[in-house]
């Protein structure tokens, strides 16, 4: 049996847990939270993030980080700020899957982080992946990226089900980052939800706003495949039209003028605008949707200025 440890309890973490520990992986799930963690022992359940959906008897739930010794690698499921502070008290043998789609505090990519620390074994976990979905047993699909094929493909190996097809890929920059630009792109397609302007809006806001991934990306090193595979337009297309999305809920609360952060839940798109905007003018990069989202984001423009700074830009071929 496989055995397999997800360093993180929130709704994404809790549910690869099941997932894996439904087709007979055995599974420990850290939590940071003492407290959390004895209740989602006596409970079997994640009522804070993952509601509904029981936790196996193969998921064994601890805080204690020191298991960590004892797994060839962990599925590293905090979010994205959090990453680097977590790191620091693993073991550096230890294989990491950074599921995470953000980048660090300072804007350095997370696996760029985990190279800095020593850490000589790094993947990426991602795709159209709702916790929400894959909790619950429904089919999905994800990619494992790494600049190591064999320990993609060991990992491959530990996670793949039945319910959970993944590929793996060498791409590790266009996999990664594809899962970090997505969310500002998922953050308009709430605010065009919010303004009821309709599905033929959306539908050019998606399409123009995968070419401006697709221009980062490639600027980043990252094979121009990737951004058409499940790691970049599958994730976009999740994350832009679901009811589970963090990021486009946060885009229609804008829109209604309410707090984009409620609920309490990380919304990694509203800091990672901020930081794509700064970047793409440090380096002279057009990325109009970016911007026009950051600006609207930290109140500097009002959604409809953001909206008609798309709308009015220069005539030209597409």
């Amino acid at each position: 049996m496989e055995r397999v440890l997800v360093l993180g309890a929130g709704g994404w973490g809790t549910a690869l847990a099941v997932m894996l520990a439904t087709h007979a992986r055995n599974v420990t799930l850290w939590a940071r939270r003492d407290d959390f963690a004895r209740e989602l022992a006596t409970t079997r359940e994640n009522r804070e993030y993952l509601p509904g959906v029981t936790l196996p008897a193969g998921v064994d739930v601890t805080s204690d980080l020191g298991v960590a010794t004892r797994f060839p690698f962990a599925l590293v499921v905090v979010p994205s700020v959090g990453v680097e502070d977590l790191l620091g008290g693993l073991p550096r043998d230890l294989g990491l899957v950074l599921c995470a789609k953000g980048v660090a505090r300072d804007g350095r990519r997370l696996t760029d982080v985990a190279r800095e620390l020593g850490f000589p074994r790094v993947a990426v976990l991602s795709g159209p992946n709702h916790a929400e979905e894959v909790g619950r047993g429904l089919p999905a699909a994800s990619v494992v990226a790494s600049d190591d094929a064999d320990f993609a493909r060991d990992v491959q190996d530990a996670t793949m089900t039945p319910s959970f097809r993944v590929y793996t890929s060498t791409d590790l920059a266009g996999v990664e980052l594809g899962g970090v630009l997505k969310n500002v792109m998922a953050l308009a397609a709430g605010l065009v939800d919010g303004f009821g302007y309709g599905d033929n809006a959306k539908a050019a806001l998606m399409t123009r706003g995968l070419r401006e991934m697709r221009r980062y990306l490639v600027s980043q090193g990252a094979d121009e495949d990737t951004v058409y595979g499940l790691s970049g337009l599958g994730d976009l297309i999740a994350t832009a039209t679901s009811r589970h999305s963090r990021n486009r809920a946060a885009g229609e609360r804008i829109a209604r003028g309410e707090d984009p952060r409620q609920g309490g839940k990380v919304v990694e798109g509203l800091r990672t605008a901020a930081l794509l905007d700064d970047w793409a003018a440090e380096h002279g990069h057009d990325l109009p949707i970016v911007r026009a989202v950051h600006r609207v984001v930290e109140g500097r423009w009002t959604p409809e200025e953001g909206v008609r700074s798309l709308m009015e830009r220069e005539a030209k071929p597409e």
